[in-house]
């Protein structure tokens, strides 16, 4: 097969499944809930004890308080990312903090939060 017949096939079956995800609407972010940010929290972390859970205004991130520490879930396309937050830098970011995990396979996480959110929030993730 001609490699411009190959390359057109590639192409367009990539943007073919895009454009069928897109319209099924499975590229929509997750909107998270108490009772979800709690389940997916322990579908990532499943031996933790969780004491408390707060969820960012516009659902798309989540503060986990567990007996061992702080953690924190955010949606990524349809689904979602737990980390916990042994160590890490809060960084002011102009739509609220952006989050920067000391671990090579997670980088950073951008919270959106309104300025009452963000005082609160920084005030839950201080070191204890």
């Amino acid at each position: 097969m001609p490699l411009e017949i190959l390359l057109v096939l590639v192409v367009g079956g990539i943007a073919g499944i895009t454009l069928l995800l897109h319209l099924t609407g499975r590229s929509r972010l997750c909107v998270l809930s108490p009772e979800l940010a709690w389940s997916e929290w322990l579908r990532h972390a499943p031996d933790d004890s969780i004491i408390d859970v707060t969820v960012a205004h516009d659902g798309h991130a989540a503060l986990i308080r567990t007996e061992t520490g702080n953690g924190l879930l955010w949606s990524f396309g349809a689904d979602t990312v737990a980390r916990h937050l042994p160590d890490f830098d809060l960084l002011d970011h102009p739509q609220g903090f952006e989050v920067q995990f000391h671990d090579f396979g997670t980088p950073k996480a951008i919270i959106h939060l309104d300025e009452r959110e963000r005082r609160h929030w920084q005030h839950l993730m201080e070191p204890a």
